[in-house]
């Protein structure tokens, strides 16, 4: 089995996407996958655009309010995108909102979205987003992703990656699960859980 590791956020910082036809993965967040769902399920979590844009809204009041105590300058955007609330925050001088490897930006989102439910009584997947961290990360996977196909395919054999967080999970299966003579699944328990790209053929 080949071992490999992702390049550190910090080097170039930065799902969700898209859910996955076929992973294996069991992420914590509602939002990174639904594979197992059925539609029935899938109808009855419809929510219309008003109410995810109003999610989006008090998600961003809510990050308002995290900035002014921090002391922190940012612009802020609510939106609804790719059927989801969404939350992007711009400025300068906010890379300890991303954190290491994204942590503190998970935290935050999670935040967010409970602030949501609070209000709403509704779970919400609702995305945050610092500075485009997510974007630029999600380039960064699809490179690792990949790469371990290349390894996968070329040596015949497991490639085991080092552990990812929910988001950077979603980001490496989607990219796997577009090619072909491979698959990806997860194994582990968080925060060590990682990805096995495993060739097919």
């Amino acid at each position: 089995m080949t071992d490999t590791s992702t390049p550190r956020a910090e080097q170039s910082l930065d799902e969700e996407e898209t859910e996955p036809t076929a992973v294996h993965d069991e992420t914590g967040e509602a939002d990174e996958e639904s594979a197992d769902e059925t539609p029935s399920t899938r109808e009855k979590k419809t929510v219309g655009e008003s109410e995810l844009f109003r999610q989006s809204e008090i998600a961003a009041d809510y990050v308002e309010g995290l900035l002014d105590i921090l002391d922190y300058d940012g612009d802020i955007d609510e939106l609804v995108s790719a059927g989801r609330p969404m939350v992007e925050v711009v400025g300068a001088r906010l890379e300890n909102l991303v954190g290491q490897r994204g942590a503190t930006l998970e935290a935050l989102q999670e935040l967010a979205r409970l602030a949501v439910f609070r209000q709403t009584g509704t779970p919400s997947r609702l995305l945050l987003d610092v500075s485009g961290y997510r974007a630029n990360r999600r380039k960064e996977l699809a490179a690792v992703a990949k790469n371990a196909v290349e390894k996968a395919k070329e040596h015949g054999e497991a490639v085991r990656l080092e552990p990812m967080s929910a988001f950077e999970r979603k980001c490496v299966h989607d990219v796997v699960n577009a090619m072909s003579g491979v698959q990806s699944e997860s194994e582990g328990v968080e925060p060590n859980r990682r990805i096995i790209v495993r060739p097919t053929d």
